[in-house]
C-alpha cells in the first residue's frame, strides 16, 4: 500500500513538472476596476479615484515561464488639487493599454498562482484621437501620444477563471489636460476568462 501511494505521488509530481515544460497557448477576455493616482512634482496633490478596464489577453509559455501580451481600454480618473489655492480639478481620460508581461505559474490541474511583471505602453484617447487612430499608432510604432509604465502583479487561476491584482508605476509623464509634470500610478483588480 505504501509503495502504491509513493508511486502515485511521484507520478503526480512528474506529470505536474512535465505539463509545465510543454509549450502552451491560451487566449481570453478580461475586465475589472482600477484605482488611479497622479504623481506630481510639488505643484499639485492628487486623490485616488476609481475607473475601469476591459480587453483581451494571450499567454504563451513553456518550462514554467510565460509571455502574456494584453490589450485593453482603460478609463482612468483622478482628482488634482493645487497646493497654493486649494482648487480641485477632476482628470478623466481613456487610454488603450498594451502590457507585455513575463511571468511564471505555480500549481497544477487548472489551479495555480501566477506572478508577472513587464512594461506597459498607454495610448491616450481623447477628442483628437479615435480608438482606430490609437490602434493604428500602436501597430505602426508611432508613439507620439503615449506614456510608459511598469506593472507588477499576481493572479490566481481557478479552471477557466482568473483573478488578477496589479500595481502600475508610471515611468513617463502623461501631459494630460496641461498637467505636463504628472505620472500615473494605479492599482487594478480584474477578472479573466480563458476562452481556450
Amino acid at each position: 500500500m505504501k509503495k502504491a501511494i509513493i508511486t502515485a505521488a511521484f507520478a503526480t509530481l512528474a506529470f505536474t513538472g512535465f505539463s509545465q515544460v510543454l509549450p502552451s497557448f491560451q487566449i481570453g477576455l478580461k475586465a475589472g476596476a482600477n484605482l488611479s493616482k497622479l504623481s506630481t512634482e510639488n505643484t499639485f496633490s492628487s486623490a485616488n479615484r476609481s475607473g475601469y478596464y476591459g480587453g483581451v489577453w494571450a499567454r504563451i509559455g513553456a518550462a514554467g515561464i510565460h509571455l502574456q501580451p494584453e490589450i485593453y481600454l482603460s478609463g482612468k480618473n483622478s482628482t488634482l488639487q493645487e497646493n497654493s489655492s486649494g482648487e480641485e480639478n477632476k482628470v478623466n481620460f481613456t487610454s488603450m493599454d498594451i502590457p507585455i508581461l513575463v511571468g511564471t505559474k505555480l500549481g497544477a490541474a487548472g489551479i495555480g498562482l501566477r506572478l508577472n511583471t513587464g512594461p506597459v505602453v498607454s495610448f491616450l484617447l481623447n477628442e483628437d484621437q479615435s480608438l482606430g487612430q490609437a490602434t493604428g499608432s500602436a501597430f505602426s510604432g508611432n508613439f507620439k501620444d503615449q506614456s510608459f509604465a511598469w506593472q507588477f502583479g499576481a493572479g490566481l487561476d481557478l479552471g477557466k477563471l482568473g483573478i488578477d491584482l496589479r500595481y502600475e508605476q508610471g515611468l513617463s509623464k502623461i501631459g494630460e489636460n496641461g498637467y505636463d509634470d504628472t505620472k500615473l500610478n494605479l492599482f487594478t483588480l480584474g477578472l479573466a476568462y480563458r476562452l481556450f
